[in-house]
């Protein structure tokens, strides 16, 4: 059984005038159901709740971005579901409503609760249908948009490949828009695709290009295909999966070493740390070598802010960059009176470091 999950934007799903394109949206049913029937397990991470709104309600000027963000999601995600739900009720499937919020990645047993929800879904053959929890996230607590949030649900699930479908074939080597630009059709693990990406947010997203490089780039490290391809072709997933001749899209190469789930978990944790410490230059060098190594306290030269045992914390070089995430192993106050100790158990254990 091979696990996917499928992010679908609001620019796949919305019209120009920005209300909800069902004709697209039952389309992506049928593929999704197509695909499940080929032995695919799926997870579809959906945007729309908005756009649904937006179309059902007028609204007073009065009202801030954020008020209408929960307004017209709060309003609109109830008839997403209820579409997604009709639309999927017609071939026999069932599906799960999942709303979820960036803090709810932030704890290990939150993570792992979420992922237990989605687990028994896809046991049971019930579609998860994923979203942000907009009626209570507001600016400080929102995923960057539904890219950020694909990639931590793909990475939380173990899944093998993330499909990311945006309103272009991919990223270009220059604007889409010129007919000189074409399709960077595979992307390797360093390769640096920094002078290509435009840096213009999709018209009725929060997000753009830099967003879904960036969070390729994370998820196709830890181990997992990323393909971003045009939503708005006909049949897209399902010749993405099943034909010997795909669309032209871009896919980033997998790290075939992969790495574990708690270090999935701990990748995506960085905007999460509870504080940081500064290590010196040798302890830099060992934790970017060959061999696998801890941090230890002895080469940890300052401590800052306040963080518990068990905390996730970034660790910087002496200028500041942070070049690894991790597990602490012990709280702030205990880092600090043992700073440049030798003898002392690691800061973090490397079975719970991420390097970046």
């Amino acid at each position: 059984m091979r696990r996917i999950v499928i992010k679908v934007g609001s620019n796949v799903l919305t019209r120009e005038d920005g209300t909800l394109d069902v004709t697209r949206m039952s389309s992506i049913v049928d593929q999704v159901v197509k695909l499940q029937k080929n032995g695919f397990e799926i997870v579809l991470v959906s945007s729309g709740a908005v756009a649904c709104g937006r179309s059902m309600l007028k609204t007073s000027s009065k009202l801030d971005s954020v008020e209408q963000r929960q307004l017209f999601s709060a309003i609109g995600q109830v008839r997403l579901v209820n579409l997604y739900y009709n639309l999927f009720k017609d071939y026999g499937i069932s599906i799960g409503q999942v709303l979820t919020m960036k803090e709810s990645f932030s704890t290990r047993r939150e993570y792992l609760n979420q992922r237990s929800c989605m687990e028994v879904m896809l046991q049971n053959k019930v579609i998860p249908i994923v979203n942000e929890n907009d009626t209570v996230s507001v600016t400080e607590l929102m995923f960057t948009d539904n890219d950020e949030l694909s990639g931590l649900v793909a990475s939380m699930m173990d899944a093998d490949t993330l499909i990311i479908l945006s309103n272009i074939d991919g990223i270009y080597n220059g604007s889409p828009k010129s007919p000189k630009s074409s399709v960077i059709q595979k992307v390797e693990p360093s390769e640096d695709l920094s002078k290509y990406i435009q840096t213009e947010k999709s018209g009725f997203g929060r997000g753009g290009m830099i967003t879904k490089c960036t969070i390729a780039r994370k998820v196709a490290e830890e181990g997992i295909k990323v393909m971003i391809a045009n939503g708005k072709k006909d049949n897209i997933l399902v010749d993405l999966l099943l034909s010997d001749n795909p669309p032209i899209h871009t896919e980033f190469i997998p790290n075939p070493q992969g790495v574990s789930s708690v270090k999935k978990w701990i990748a995506h944790s960085g905007g999460f740390a509870k504080g940081s410490v500064k290590v010196d230059d040798n302890a830099v060098k060992a934790l970017k070598g060959k061999t696998a190594v801890s941090l230890l306290l002895v080469g940890v030269t300052e401590v800052l802010g306040e963080f518990e045992e068990g905390d996730i914390i970034n660790i910087m070089d002496k200028d500041s960059k942070v070049v690894a995430v991790g597990k602490a192993s012990y709280d702030s106050e205990e880092a600090v009176a043992n700073i440049g100790k030798h003898d002392c158990k690691p800061l973090v254990h490397y079975n719970y470091l991420y390097l970046l």
